[in-house]
């Protein structure tokens, strides 16, 4: 059996809803069991994946030698309905030991995620890096999996992609930052900073902004509400970075942002 990817002609997506798309549409799959084995394939590009992670994924605790025909029959319905999109029904390979489901940047979005923010890594020039940078975090359409109704998926394998957003968008700060864009990312760093309240690196990123547009009251502001926060939430205080940030904002110094080539960072490295 070939190994080509290219044999696929549909592109998948789990940065958000699973779907599927032909180029002539795409379709968001209905929230069902051979979806949840489906995504387990996909979050495992290229690799073979074991009988017992995918019914794991499937079935969670009552995953049972039982339900290794009904696997079997999930496989089958994937690929009737992967013949409906033009695709090559065998593009799930039986192997020994479970199932393979090659892929490429083309045919599936987080293939394409991780393709972009390696590229990123390597990039010469901060905007070189910070196209890369962008063009991946436009792939996401939500929170990943949202149709999945898989416990161990989402309690195992979500917080994986969220920790690559998140480093992949501070990174994006980061390099925006330094290139002195900090009226251009204000809504965004607002929208990171509501969406994860506790991420203090967010929170730090959008009072340097705020404070080098000259709004020092809004910046010092914004460092009272996450000492609020994190001490209501979590009993501690905001870590040192944040703390030495509202110490010069106070003192009104200037805030000299990094050298690019000594601020890089691979997203990988942090993972």
């Amino acid at each position: 059996m070939s190994d080509r990817p290219d044999r696929i002609t549909v592109r998948f997506t789990v940065l958000g809803p699973v779907s599927i798309d032909d180029g002539a549409q795409t379709v968001i799959l209905p929230t069902a069991k051979p979806v949840s084995l489906l995504a387990a394939m996909l979050l495992r590009p290229n690799r073979v994946v074991p009988v017992d992670y995918l019914q794991n994924a499937v079935w969670g605790e009552n995953a049972a030698d039982t339900t290794k025909a009904t696997l079997q029959a999930y496989i089958l319905r994937l690929r009737r309905i992967f013949r409906k999109f033009g695709a090559d029904d065998t593009i799930i390979q039986t192997l020994p030991g479970g199932y393979r489901l090659p892929v490429t940047a083309a045919t599936l979005d987080l293939a394409e995620f991780r393709e972009l923010t390696a590229a990123a890594g390597s990039a010469e020039q901060p905007e070189a890096e910070l196209r890369h940078l962008r063009r991946a975090l436009a792939l996401w359409q939500g929170g990943p999996l949202a149709n999945v109704q898989s416990e161990a998926l989402h309690r195992d394998e979500v917080p994986v992609l969220e920790e690559e957003w998140l480093r992949t968008a501070e990174r994006r700060f980061d390099v925006e930052l330094g290139l002195g864009r900090h009226r251009d990312i204000l809504a965004d760093l607002r929208s990171a900073t509501r969406a994860y309240p506790a991420c203090e690196r967010f929170r730090e990123q959008l009072m340097e902004a705020l404070y080098r547009t000259g709004r020092q009251a809004d910046a010092l502001w914004e460092y009272r509400s996450i000492k609020d926060y994190l001490g209501e939430e979590l009993g501690v205080f905001p870590g040192r970075p944040l703390q030495q940030l509202e110490l010069a904002i106070l003192r009104g110094e200037e805030l000299t942002p990094r050298p690019w080539a000594e601020s890089r960072i691979r997203i990988g490295e942090v993972l």
